[in-house]
């Protein structure tokens, strides 16, 4: 498409990308309101309206209310395969991943997660509700389910920053060899929201993962909500690395 039949509001948005790239406007910086930009390009309200909300929607600039626009951080790669993890990820970046205990308790397995485990209804499953922070930011919400019969004892354990993949290994004997991931979009509640420190509406990427013993039986089923104005989507090396 040539530049004379790209839409306004593509070349609008395009050139704001642009110059937050080129660190025109530095992360966290307020940009002109919407009038100025109007007024800086000879474009319509409802032209500027659209280019601005689609970067929000990308993520590439956010708003608050009775502020302005402001310039979202870059977005770092959320996990798509099966045996990278946060922890490692963060390692591989400089930055010290930690974990706040939000809920630990035993309970009982429901027809769609005695399905994807592989265990019985009501068969008694350890659940975990972590907060996952890199150098102190939260970053995302996960909620890990395992057999406990697998993992006896698991919540006598401390778990606090420990890594779970780790403690399977070295306490269980356990070799983790495989899984499955998928990825959708979401939107916080109202706790999701506070516990990550976005404002609302906030957009969340999605992760499912079943994960699979080297004998094929499923060990964990996490669902993994990350802020969406700082991850994307990215194949992981497939290489045994540590949750």
């Amino acid at each position: 498409m040539s530049p004379e039949s790209t839409p306004l509001y593509l070349q609008l948005k395009d050139r704001i990308a642009s110059d937050i790239a080129k660190g025109v406007y530095k992360p966290h910086s307020r940009l002109p309101s919407q009038r100025d930009f109007g007024e800086d390009h000879g474009l319509s309200h409802m032209t500027v309206r659209r280019a601005i909300n689609e970067l929000i929607q990308e993520g590439t600039i956010y708003g608050r209310q009775g502020s302005g626009l402001f310039v979202a951080e870059p977005k770092r790669d959320a996990e798509l395969g099966p045996l990278i993890s946060f922890t490692e990820d963060m390692r591989l970046r400089g930055m010290t991943a930690l974990s706040k205990l939000l809920d630990t308790r035993i309970v009982s397995a429901s027809t769609s997660l005695a399905n994807i485990l592989g265990v019985v209804v009501g068969h008694p499953l350890v659940f975990l509700r972590r907060l996952r922070l890199a150098d102190n930011e939260p970053m995302a919400i996960q909620s890990t389910f395992l057999p406990s019969s697998l993992v006896p004892g698991l919540l006598d354990l401390s778990l606090e920053n420990a890594s779970l993949y780790q403690v399977l290994q070295a306490q269980y004997g356990l070799k983790i060899v495989d899984a499955q991931t998928s990825a959708s979009a979401d939107l916080a509640s109202e706790e999701e929201a506070a516990l990550l420190q976005l404002p609302l509406p906030a957009a969340l990427l999605a992760t499912e993962q079943i994960t699979f013993l080297d004998d094929g039986r499923p060990i964990e089923f996490a669902r993994s909500l990350y802020r969406g104005d700082r991850y994307r989507l990215q194949p992981a090396p497939r290489k045994p690395l540590t949750r």
